[in-house]
């Protein structure tokens, strides 16, 4: 269909719109024509990928003299898939409608490990080893070389796709990852170079948080995209623990001695130069003193990881003149690694601030602040000059000069923590050394600053007003949408005791309660023997889970249970919980019916979508609070109230129920499902918890259904499930509800009134 929002013909490739896309169109067009940052929350499942692109395209195609960038922001490969196939269709509409106008370029980027066609690099295991892999076929280096030796191995479709030149571009057209595989296979081209290279030229990019979030990856990236861009984050209510990730580094005992290990062979490799090649070092040495940048003349194939400072925070100057000789770096790498040996020895927890921490190096190391800042620039130059390839043999020594690079360069929002066990095995001796990031607007801040509108969506946004404070930013739209239904498909239950009356909770001095692990079992036998096809249940942690479903095995409720449904259980190995997903999802299709077993903050909450049968029912079993004798988590509280106002309580409840609302919003993926949502746990009856609840799951949530127990929910779930077993009238004209709106409805309202009276 095809419609006007004020100035802008929006293309839409379905015959119908739900009106909280309109109106989320409305609020999205709004920010753009501001030049602004705004915060939407939508609930799952209404289509909010679709909205977003086809007003974004749209809004670009009725400005063409001021062209934007769409730069779209995913958590994972699948929904970057996900982005790019609704995009497809999309495109095709536009070309239909508008002809070669309406042509883009628009692609996928990932890692090499996800776009190399090489399989003499595609065998290894992890993404480290594949770019290196990588780098010792096409490094500049390495193919000097081959010119002179046709016996070096090197990679022919990066050789082919250097020989194209100018010639080697993508033609419009939308670009997932596979297309991009083929492409590269047809043409005989690299595809990981060529959508590196095609990516400042496209009109839309999708690609993960990292590359725009880490200064390490945004650096190589996304430092020549343009001002005139749109960024949306997808997903984003996680997008302040993204931020903090990036700019925090873990050193270990194994850091340590990889560190060694590198130090050894780089000390080697220098004195090997010498001895061959001595000018090669002179050269390097040169050009320190001259204060030449490295980063700017580098072969695409050489750039190894940008600084991990924020690109303001780096300094414009020459290398210090005690680092500049490269076996004086050696030696003050070496001297570093022993003091933080050293500081590993402890036998008590440590909290440091940073400025603290490098007054200690200086005092202990004989190593200034201006060295630690330029660790990491140092290194890469040292490791270009060796010409080194295999970088996965290397990360050790990388992360230590990360970690100089970022104490030496911020003294605010970050502390220092070393812990010589994990809390959870005193027992076990493995201390850790962190620099942990404290204040997520200082990763987000480059991306506020360089673009003209930042989008922040998610199904799960709720308490709105608090993300702006956390990333400090100020929006000029923010938002929450409810669900326009035609019949209540949602049914949310506070469930607070069981049936003998006794109350049921996962604090922690009720959790391990016989009581309470019985009245959780009956609750999920009860619910099994009438719910049909998948339930879904989320725990508060591994361990939880780990303990309740032993003390059921004992008691013999999880063999009642496994009469009724087969059970499924998320590990924390990656192959065994996909492995049990395609299983629980054969069980479903097969109509035996089955449990899936998972953990709240775990892979299968954030990504994997229970959709239709496969999830009638979800349960969440207590609430998924954060361990809070976490050195890091009370750190990272006590910065909050500091700085930005937030009281402990008011984030940790805030952080609980978005990964609450997350696991429950799994159950429900399109306006055509159904599915019940049970709160087992007596805190979700408290109004200051509850209310931080998303609005579409809150505005179904019925006063009667706030304190329930066993046999109340049980009766609930009949009633709801005999009720959704009705004939389904989508369109919502018997019931009065309009729900799917044509173009004619849209024409009759030029305003969004008409809409806007529909919430």
């Amino acid at each position: 269909m095809k419609f006007q929002i004020e100035d802008v013909t929006v293309y839409f490739p379905y015959d119908n719109i739900y009106p909280e896309q309109y109106a989320y169109m409305l609020e999205l067009k709004r920010a753009l024509d501001a030049k602004g940052h705004c915060l939407l929350e939508m609930p799952t499942g209404t289509g909010k990928t679709i909205a977003l692109l086809s007003l974004i395209t749209s809004y670009v195609l009725s400005k063409p003299h001021a062209p934007l960038k769409l730069l779209y922001c995913t958590r994972t490969v699948h929904e970057m898939e996900k982005t790019l196939a609704e995009l497809k269709l999309l495109h095709d509409y536009q070309i239909r409608h508008l002809g070669p106008a309406a042509k883009i370029l628009a692609l996928g980027l990932s890692s090499r490990k996800n776009l190399c066609v090489n399989q003499r690099v595609l065998t290894a295991e992890n993404r480290d080893s594949v770019d290196a892999g990588c780098r010792k076929l096409t490094a500049s280096w390495v193919r000097a070389l081959a010119a002179e030796n046709t016996s070096v191995p090197t990679c022919e479709f990066f050789e082919q796709y250097e020989r194209a030149g100018s010639a080697a571009v993508l033609p419009p057209g939308v670009y997932t990852l596979q297309d991009l595989r083929i492409f590269g296979k047809e043409k005989g081209w690299c595809p990981y170079f060529l959508a590196r290279h095609m990516v400042q030229f496209a009109n839309v990019v999708v690609y993960s948080y990292q590359y725009l979030l880490d200064p390490k990856v945004a650096g190589i990236i996304s430092k020549e995209m343009q001002k005139e861009s749109v960024v949306v984050f997808d997903e984003a209510h996680n997008i302040d623990n993204v931020c903090i990730e990036a700019l925090s580094v873990s050193v270990r005992r194994q850091t340590i001695e990889g560190a060694r290990r590198n130090l050894h062979r780089m000390s080697q490799e220098i004195d090997k130069f010498k001895a061959t090649d001595a000018g090669r070092l002179r050269a390097e040495y040169n050009r320190l003193v001259e204060g030449l940048a490295l980063r700017g003349d580098l072969p695409a194939t050489d750039a190894w990881l940008a600084n991990p400072a924020l690109p303001d925070d780096i300094l414009k100057e020459a290398v210090p003149g005690n680092i500049r000789r490269a076996e004086h770096f050696m030696q003050v790498l070496r001297r570093l690694v022993q003091y933080l040996e050293g500081r590993l020895e402890t036998e008590n927890v440590e909290k440091e601030g940073p400025v603290g921490f490098v007054t200690s190096i200086l005092n202990h190391a004989g190593i200034d602040q201006k060295t630690l800042k330029f660790c990491y620039d140092r290194l890469h130059s040292l490791m270009m000059t060796l010409e080194i390839t295999d970088t996965d043999e290397f990360l050790h020594i990388q992360t230590i000069c990360d970690f100089a690079t970022l104490v030496g360069t911020y003294a605010r929002g970050f502390s220092i923590i070393i812990e010589p066990f994990d809390e959870r095995m005193p027992h076990i001796p493995d201390p850790v050394l962190q620099l942990c990031c404290h204040d997520a607007s200082l990763a987000i801040r480059p991306v506020f600053e360089r673009f003209q509108s930042v989008v922040i969506t998610s199904g799960t946004l709720s308490p709105i007003d608090l993300y702006p404070r956390l990333l400090n930013f100020n929006p000029v739209v923010s938002r929450s949408f409810t669900m326009s239904l035609t019949r209540d498909c949602i049914c949310p239950m506070v469930l607070t005791r069981g049936s003998d009356q006794l109350p049921v909770s996962t604090k922690f001095d009720m959790r391990s309660d016989l009581g309470v692990v019985r009245n959780y079992g009956r609750l999920l036998l009860e619910m099994a023997s009438v719910v049909p096809d998948g339930i879904v249940c989320f725990f508060v942690s591994y361990s939880y889970m780990d303990g309740i479903v032993n003390t059921w095995n004992e008691t013999g409720i999880l063999k009642e249970i496994m009469q009724h449904k087969l059970v499924f259980i998320e590990t924390q190995d990656v192959v065994e919980t996909t492995l049990a997903l395609d299983n629980y999802r054969k069980a479903c299709d097969c109509g035996r019916g089955a449990i899936f077993f998972s953990v709240a903050r775990g892979k299968v909450a954030e990504g994997i979508d229970f959709d239709r049968h496969y999830g009638r029912l979800v349960i969440m079993f207590g609430v998924p609070f954060q361990y809070t004798l976490s050195k890091i988590l009370l750190a990272r509280l006590e910065y909050l109230r500091d700085t930005f106002q937030i009281k402990e309580g008011d984030f940790l409840t805030f952080d609980a129920l978005r990964q609450a609302a997350q696991c429950v919003g799994r159950v429900i993926r399109s306006k055509a499902d159904y599915g019940m949502m049970i709160f087992a746990d007596k805190r979700y009856s408290r109004h200051d918890k509850r209310s931080k609840l998303p609005s579409w799951i809150l505005s179904h949530l019925h006063d009667a259904h706030l304190n329930l127990s066993t046999d109340m929910a049980l009766h609930t779930a009949r009633e709801f499930l005999r009720k959704m077993a009705q004939p389904y009238d989508k369109t919502g004209g018997s019931t009065g509800r309009k729900t799917l709106l044509s173009q004619e409805d849209l024409e009759k309202t030029a305003d969004g009134s008409f809409v806007e009276s529909l919430f």
